[in-house]
């Protein structure tokens, strides 16, 4: 990275960070600088509008129309509150409006991949997820004093958009939960970063990390033979049918 660009990578994160943007749109806002910054010949405060063409010209044949969206979004934000000023070619890239339905799960094929998950913690985590409702990010971040026993609802905290909510804990997933807890018995995490056999997990302040989590549904959907376009977000909308 030159100088000039150092410079403005940093104002970017200061800036996001004072936008109060979220982990997720801070990571994908910088990555997305950085790709321009690869990809373009000119420093970032003297972009032309031909150079910007040919960019997303060749983003649209690469990647898909979220990355696309994001990357306009993240130069937009860049001119704004970076530069200080209008970001002009808003239209230069013309993002489709694509309205399609996720593929649902049945209880029957939920019940199935959650069978096939191996290891304790995913199959814990994922069966959390599903049984209330969560995103990936809300689950592997539950943490003890979460959970209200007496009224039997977990406090999901600084979810999308900084907000809490409370959903309902079904018992069998209590139960569940806690069996799990005794494994490693964290005071703060339920699901800490796994440290390996021969550590402990029970002392970690990281939780669990997402692209695990992942990986094992990906590999228990393949093993379950079910020939669905699902993700572990499936679960959130297939709760939201059963």
């Amino acid at each position: 990275m030159n100088d000039s660009f150092q410079k403005y990578y940093r104002a970017m994160q200061l800036e996001l960070k004072l936008q109060a943007k979220a982990k997720s749109t801070v990571d994908n806002y910088l990555r997305a600088l950085r790709r321009v910054n690869d990809l373009i010949a000119s420093p970032l405060d003297q972009l032309k509008e031909e150079e910007l063409k040919l960019y997303f010209s060749e983003l649209v044949d690469t990647y898909s129309w979220s990355t696309v969206k994001m990357d306009r979004c993240a130069l937009s934000f860049f001119y704004q509150y970076v530069l200080k000023r209008e970001w002009k070619w808003l239209e230069i890239v013309r993002i489709p409006r694509v309205k399609s339905l996720p593929d649902i799960l049945s209880q029957d094929e939920t019940l199935l991949i959650l069978s096939h998950l191996e290891k304790a913690r995913y199959r814990t985590c994922l069966t959390a997820i599903y049984s209330m409702g969560l995103r990936i990010s809300e689950g592997v971040r539950i943490q003890t004093g979460d959970i209200c026993k007496d009224r039997m609802r977990l406090h999901v905290r600084n979810s999308k958009g900084y907000k809490d909510r409370l959903v309902p804990l079904p018992q069998v997933t209590y139960q569940m939960l806690r069996d799990y807890w005794v494994m490693h018995r964290n005071p703060l995490l339920l699901f800490p970063r796994y440290a390996g056999k021969s550590r402990s997990n029970s002392k970690t302040t990281l939780h669990m990390d997402k692209g695990g989590v992942q990986s094992a549904f990906k590999a228990a959907l393949a093993d379950s033979g079910l020939a669905k376009q699902v993700s572990v977000h499936s679960l959130r909308h297939s709760y939201a049918t059963h």
